[in-house]
Protein backbone atom coordinates (compact mmCIF):
# COMPACT_ATOMS: atom_id res chain seq x y z
CA UNK A 1 0.00 0.00 0.00
CA UNK A 2 1.34 3.37 -1.11
CA UNK A 3 1.42 6.27 1.41
CA UNK A 4 -1.28 8.32 -0.24
CA UNK A 5 -3.88 5.11 -0.68
CA UNK A 6 -3.10 4.76 3.36
CA UNK A 7 -3.65 8.57 3.91
CA UNK A 8 -6.76 8.36 1.74
CA UNK A 9 -8.27 4.83 3.82
CA UNK A 10 -7.37 6.86 7.29
CA UNK A 11 -9.47 9.86 5.93
CA UNK A 12 -12.28 7.26 4.99
CA UNK A 13 -12.27 6.05 8.17
CA UNK A 14 -11.80 9.10 10.42
CA UNK A 15 -15.07 10.60 8.65
CA UNK A 16 -17.05 7.74 8.76
CA UNK A 17 -16.13 7.49 13.28
CA UNK A 18 -15.93 11.88 13.53
CA UNK A 19 -18.54 12.95 11.16
CA UNK A 20 -21.26 10.31 10.84
CA UNK A 21 -21.06 8.93 14.34
CA UNK A 22 -20.26 4.93 13.23
CA UNK A 23 -18.86 2.75 15.95
CA UNK A 24 -15.53 1.04 14.94
CA UNK A 25 -17.09 -2.06 14.75
CA UNK A 26 -19.63 -0.81 11.99
CA UNK A 27 -17.17 0.99 9.91
CA UNK A 28 -15.22 -2.21 10.31
CA UNK A 29 -18.08 -3.89 8.55
CA UNK A 30 -18.51 -1.38 5.90
CA UNK A 31 -14.47 -1.33 4.83
CA UNK A 32 -14.36 -5.05 5.17
CA UNK A 33 -11.28 -4.87 7.91
CA UNK A 34 -10.75 -5.98 11.46
CA UNK A 35 -11.89 -3.37 13.92
CA UNK A 36 -8.04 -3.59 15.43
CA UNK A 37 -7.31 -2.23 12.19
CA UNK A 38 -10.31 0.49 12.28
CA UNK A 39 -8.78 1.29 15.98
CA UNK A 40 -5.09 1.85 14.55
CA UNK A 41 -6.35 3.95 11.97
CA UNK A 42 -8.30 6.20 14.02
CA UNK A 43 -4.62 6.66 15.72
CA UNK A 44 -2.59 6.95 12.60
CA UNK A 45 -5.22 9.89 11.71
CA UNK A 46 -4.85 11.79 14.71
CA UNK A 47 -0.69 11.21 14.47
CA UNK A 48 -1.01 12.54 10.84
CA UNK A 49 -3.33 15.62 11.78
CA UNK A 50 -5.74 14.30 9.33
CA UNK A 51 -7.94 14.41 12.73
CA UNK A 52 -7.55 17.80 15.19
CA UNK A 53 -9.48 18.19 17.93
CA UNK A 54 -10.82 21.75 19.02
CA UNK A 55 -12.72 22.78 22.11
CA UNK A 56 -14.87 25.78 21.56
CA UNK A 57 -15.24 27.40 24.85
CA UNK A 58 -18.34 29.07 25.67
CA UNK A 59 -18.63 32.57 26.87
CA UNK A 60 -18.17 32.50 30.52
CA UNK A 61 -16.47 29.67 31.40
CA UNK A 62 -12.61 30.02 31.96
CA UNK A 63 -10.40 26.83 31.58
CA UNK A 64 -7.20 29.03 31.10
CA UNK A 65 -7.81 30.55 34.54
CA UNK A 66 -8.40 26.91 36.04
CA UNK A 67 -5.51 25.60 34.38
CA UNK A 68 -3.33 28.68 35.32
CA UNK A 69 -4.11 28.32 38.87
CA UNK A 70 -3.95 24.57 39.24
CA UNK A 71 -0.31 24.61 37.75
CA UNK A 72 0.54 27.64 39.97
CA UNK A 73 -1.15 27.06 43.30
CA UNK A 74 -1.03 22.81 42.68
CA UNK A 75 -4.45 22.58 43.29
CA UNK A 76 -6.04 19.28 42.33
CA UNK A 77 -9.00 21.22 40.70
CA UNK A 78 -9.90 24.82 40.51
CA UNK A 79 -13.27 26.18 39.77
CA UNK A 80 -13.96 29.43 37.85
CA UNK A 81 -17.48 30.98 38.55
CA UNK A 82 -18.74 33.85 36.38
CA UNK A 83 -20.14 36.85 38.14
CA UNK A 84 -21.80 39.84 36.94
CA UNK A 85 -19.86 42.22 38.48
CA UNK A 86 -16.65 42.60 41.19
CA UNK A 87 -19.44 42.63 44.68
CA UNK A 88 -19.48 40.39 47.50
CA UNK A 89 -23.82 40.06 46.83
CA UNK A 90 -22.51 38.65 42.71
CA UNK A 91 -19.64 36.66 43.95
CA UNK A 92 -21.51 35.09 46.61
CA UNK A 93 -24.41 34.16 44.63
CA UNK A 94 -21.95 32.87 41.31
CA UNK A 95 -19.72 30.86 43.41
CA UNK A 96 -22.26 29.49 45.89
CA UNK A 97 -24.13 28.18 42.36
CA UNK A 98 -20.74 26.71 41.05
CA UNK A 99 -20.47 24.69 44.10
CA UNK A 100 -23.69 23.67 44.72
CA UNK A 101 -23.36 22.15 40.94
CA UNK A 102 -19.58 20.65 41.98
CA UNK A 103 -21.50 19.05 45.17
CA UNK A 104 -24.17 17.35 43.30
CA UNK A 105 -22.20 16.15 40.32
CA UNK A 106 -19.39 14.51 42.49
CA UNK A 107 -21.10 13.54 45.65
CA UNK A 108 -19.77 9.70 46.30
CA UNK A 109 -21.81 7.13 48.18
CA UNK A 110 -20.75 7.06 51.99
CA UNK A 111 -19.14 10.24 51.43
CA UNK A 112 -18.68 11.72 55.17
CA UNK A 113 -18.79 15.40 54.39
CA UNK A 114 -17.38 18.28 56.60
CA UNK A 115 -19.04 21.72 56.61
CA UNK A 116 -17.82 25.06 58.15
CA UNK A 117 -20.90 26.34 59.89
CA UNK A 118 -20.59 30.37 60.09
CA UNK A 119 -19.90 31.34 55.80
CA UNK A 120 -22.34 33.16 54.12
CA UNK A 121 -20.93 31.38 51.05
CA UNK A 122 -21.57 28.06 52.05
CA UNK A 123 -25.44 29.15 52.65
CA UNK A 124 -25.57 30.33 48.93
CA UNK A 125 -24.32 27.29 48.21
CA UNK A 126 -26.91 25.18 49.50
CA UNK A 127 -29.70 27.78 48.76
CA UNK A 128 -28.73 26.83 45.06
CA UNK A 129 -29.24 23.07 45.06
CA UNK A 130 -31.46 20.50 43.79
CA UNK A 131 -32.45 17.71 45.99
CA UNK A 132 -29.88 14.51 44.74
CA UNK A 133 -32.75 12.15 43.03
CA UNK A 134 -30.24 9.10 44.74
CA UNK A 135 -29.73 8.02 47.86
CA UNK A 136 -26.19 8.84 48.76
CA UNK A 137 -26.07 7.40 52.73
CA UNK A 138 -23.71 10.26 53.25
CA UNK A 139 -22.97 12.00 56.83
CA UNK A 140 -22.98 15.57 57.20
CA UNK A 141 -20.38 16.88 60.47
CA UNK A 142 -20.31 20.57 61.68
CA UNK A 143 -16.03 21.24 61.87
CA UNK A 144 -16.59 24.49 63.64
CA UNK A 145 -18.89 24.76 66.44
CA UNK A 146 -22.44 25.61 65.36
CA UNK A 147 -23.72 27.02 68.81
CA UNK A 148 -23.71 30.67 68.98
CA UNK A 149 -26.39 33.39 68.74
CA UNK A 150 -29.73 31.95 68.80
CA UNK A 151 -30.72 34.17 65.54
CA UNK A 152 -27.49 33.81 63.94
CA UNK A 153 -27.61 30.03 64.94
CA UNK A 154 -30.60 29.50 63.10
CA UNK A 155 -28.14 29.98 59.60
CA UNK A 156 -25.96 27.19 60.97
CA UNK A 157 -29.05 24.83 61.61
CA UNK A 158 -30.22 25.31 58.38
CA UNK A 159 -26.58 25.25 56.75
CA UNK A 160 -25.96 21.65 57.80
CA UNK A 161 -29.74 20.58 58.15
CA UNK A 162 -30.53 21.57 54.36
CA UNK A 163 -27.73 20.21 53.14
CA UNK A 164 -28.68 16.55 54.80
CA UNK A 165 -31.95 16.84 53.18
CA UNK A 166 -30.56 17.41 49.73
CA UNK A 167 -27.93 14.37 49.74
CA UNK A 168 -30.05 12.54 51.65
CA UNK A 169 -27.70 12.22 54.62
CA UNK A 170 -27.71 12.59 58.24
CA UNK A 171 -26.22 15.39 60.02
CA UNK A 172 -23.78 15.03 62.99
CA UNK A 173 -23.95 18.34 64.76
CA UNK A 174 -21.35 20.06 67.12
CA UNK A 175 -23.18 20.89 69.66
CA UNK A 176 -20.52 23.80 70.73
CA UNK A 177 -19.53 27.27 70.53
CA UNK A 178 -16.71 28.25 67.80
CA UNK A 179 -15.07 30.46 70.16
CA UNK A 180 -15.13 29.49 73.65
CA UNK A 181 -14.60 31.73 76.54
CA UNK A 182 -11.54 30.00 78.34
CA UNK A 183 -9.50 27.13 78.23
CA UNK A 184 -11.64 25.52 81.29
CA UNK A 185 -14.71 26.15 79.48
CA UNK A 186 -13.13 24.16 76.46
CA UNK A 187 -12.08 21.24 78.90
CA UNK A 188 -15.78 21.10 79.99
CA UNK A 189 -17.13 21.10 76.47
CA UNK A 190 -14.69 18.15 75.10
CA UNK A 191 -16.10 16.15 78.03
CA UNK A 192 -19.64 16.20 76.47
CA UNK A 193 -20.52 13.17 74.66
CA UNK A 194 -22.22 14.79 71.80
CA UNK A 195 -19.06 17.19 71.47
CA UNK A 196 -16.88 13.87 71.39
CA UNK A 197 -18.77 12.16 68.35
CA UNK A 198 -18.47 15.09 66.13
CA UNK A 199 -15.10 15.51 67.21
CA UNK A 200 -14.44 11.50 66.67
CA UNK A 201 -15.79 11.89 62.97
CA UNK A 202 -12.58 14.69 61.63
CA UNK A 203 -10.33 12.10 60.60
CA UNK A 204 -13.13 10.39 58.68
CA UNK A 205 -14.21 12.90 56.49
CA UNK A 206 -13.51 12.64 52.84
CA UNK A 207 -14.71 16.06 51.75
CA UNK A 208 -14.73 18.95 53.30
CA UNK A 209 -16.43 22.55 52.13
CA UNK A 210 -15.09 25.12 53.82
CA UNK A 211 -15.33 29.39 53.69
CA UNK A 212 -11.89 31.09 54.03
CA UNK A 213 -12.16 33.92 55.99
CA UNK A 214 -10.71 37.52 56.60
CA UNK A 215 -9.27 38.59 59.64
CA UNK A 216 -11.93 41.14 59.96
CA UNK A 217 -15.61 38.47 60.67
CA UNK A 218 -17.98 38.52 58.48
CA UNK A 219 -21.52 40.27 59.45
CA UNK A 220 -22.51 36.18 60.19
CA UNK A 221 -19.48 35.00 61.91
CA UNK A 222 -19.95 38.53 63.54
CA UNK A 223 -23.76 38.14 64.33
CA UNK A 224 -23.02 34.49 65.94
CA UNK A 225 -21.01 35.58 68.59
CA UNK A 226 -18.26 33.33 67.72
CA UNK A 227 -15.18 36.00 67.07
CA UNK A 228 -12.45 37.50 68.94
CA UNK A 229 -12.48 41.14 71.03
CA UNK A 230 -11.07 43.61 69.04
CA UNK A 231 -8.28 43.24 71.03
CA UNK A 232 -7.58 39.81 70.41
CA UNK A 233 -8.41 40.39 66.27
CA UNK A 234 -5.43 43.13 67.15
CA UNK A 235 -3.30 40.41 68.54
CA UNK A 236 -3.99 38.08 65.10
CA UNK A 237 -2.97 41.17 62.98
CA UNK A 238 0.20 41.88 64.92
CA UNK A 239 1.12 37.94 64.73
CA UNK A 240 0.60 38.90 60.12
CA UNK A 241 -2.66 36.82 60.23
CA UNK A 242 -4.39 37.67 57.00
CA UNK A 243 -6.95 35.43 57.23
CA UNK A 244 -8.36 31.73 58.50
CA UNK A 245 -10.04 28.68 58.01
CA UNK A 246 -12.49 26.88 60.54
CA UNK A 247 -11.13 30.16 63.09
CA UNK A 248 -7.43 28.59 62.31
CA UNK A 249 -5.82 31.68 61.23
CA UNK A 250 -2.59 32.04 59.20
CA UNK A 251 0.07 34.56 57.62
CA UNK A 252 -0.07 35.42 54.16
CA UNK A 253 2.71 32.66 53.21
CA UNK A 254 -0.03 30.24 54.35
CA UNK A 255 2.09 29.23 57.89
CA UNK A 256 -0.38 28.90 60.94
CA UNK A 257 -0.59 31.85 63.23
CA UNK A 258 -0.02 30.39 66.53
CA UNK A 259 -1.24 32.43 69.48
CA UNK A 260 -3.15 31.45 72.77
CA UNK A 261 -7.00 31.57 71.27
CA UNK A 262 -6.22 28.46 69.26
CA UNK A 263 -7.02 26.84 72.34
CA UNK A 264 -10.21 28.08 72.74
CA UNK A 265 -11.81 27.08 69.52
CA UNK A 266 -13.68 23.82 68.59
CA UNK A 267 -13.21 22.88 65.12
CA UNK A 268 -11.06 20.83 63.09
CA UNK A 269 -7.63 22.31 62.94
CA UNK A 270 -5.52 23.04 59.48
CA UNK A 271 -3.75 19.94 60.28
CA UNK A 272 -6.92 17.92 60.04
CA UNK A 273 -7.93 19.81 57.21
CA UNK A 274 -4.41 19.32 54.77
CA UNK A 275 -5.45 15.59 55.14
CA UNK A 276 -8.24 15.89 53.73
CA UNK A 277 -9.20 13.97 50.27
CA UNK A 278 -11.07 16.47 48.81
CA UNK A 279 -10.80 19.85 50.57
CA UNK A 280 -12.73 22.60 49.18
CA UNK A 281 -12.37 26.38 49.46
CA UNK A 282 -15.23 28.29 48.74
CA UNK A 283 -14.39 31.72 48.42
CA UNK A 284 -13.44 34.86 46.41
CA UNK A 285 -13.82 38.70 46.29
CA UNK A 286 -11.32 41.55 46.97
CA UNK A 287 -12.24 41.44 50.93
CA UNK A 288 -11.18 37.79 51.30
CA UNK A 289 -8.10 37.79 48.26
CA UNK A 290 -5.46 37.64 50.96
CA UNK A 291 -7.17 34.97 52.80
CA UNK A 292 -8.02 33.10 50.16
CA UNK A 293 -4.04 33.85 48.62
CA UNK A 294 -2.44 32.19 52.06
CA UNK A 295 -4.55 29.51 52.68
CA UNK A 296 -3.45 28.50 48.66
CA UNK A 297 0.20 29.26 49.35
CA UNK A 298 -0.18 26.97 52.92
CA UNK A 299 -1.70 24.35 50.77
CA UNK A 300 -4.36 23.70 53.23
CA UNK A 301 -6.93 23.30 50.48
CA UNK A 302 -6.58 21.16 46.99
CA UNK A 303 -9.60 22.38 45.14
CA UNK A 304 -11.00 25.88 44.88
CA UNK A 305 -14.23 27.75 44.10
CA UNK A 306 -13.28 31.31 43.20
CA UNK A 307 -14.78 33.82 40.94
CA UNK A 308 -12.93 34.93 37.75
CA UNK A 309 -11.91 38.74 39.32
CA UNK A 310 -10.02 36.74 42.08
CA UNK A 311 -8.52 34.25 40.05
CA UNK A 312 -7.26 36.56 37.45
CA UNK A 313 -5.83 38.41 40.69
CA UNK A 314 -3.96 35.03 42.25
CA UNK A 315 -2.59 34.34 38.35
CA UNK A 316 -0.97 37.90 38.29
CA UNK A 317 0.09 38.17 41.85
CA UNK A 318 3.95 38.52 41.76
CA UNK A 319 5.10 35.97 44.63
Amino acid sequence: MSRLDELRLMTAVARLYHEQGLGQIEIANQLSLSQSTVSRLLKRAQQEKIVRTTVSVPSGVYPHLEDQLQTKYQLQQAIVADCSGDTEEATRREIGAAAAYYLETTLKQGEVVGISSWSETLLAMVDAMHPLPRQTEAQVVQILGGVGNPAAEAHAARLTGRLADLIHGRVTPLPAPGVVGSANSMRVLLEDQFVGKALGLFDRVTLALVGIGAVEPSKLLASSGNIFSPQELEMLRQANAVGDICLRFFDAAGKPVHTPLDKRVIGMNLEQLQKVKRAVGIAGGERKFAAIKGALKGHWINILITDRYTAERLIAEVD
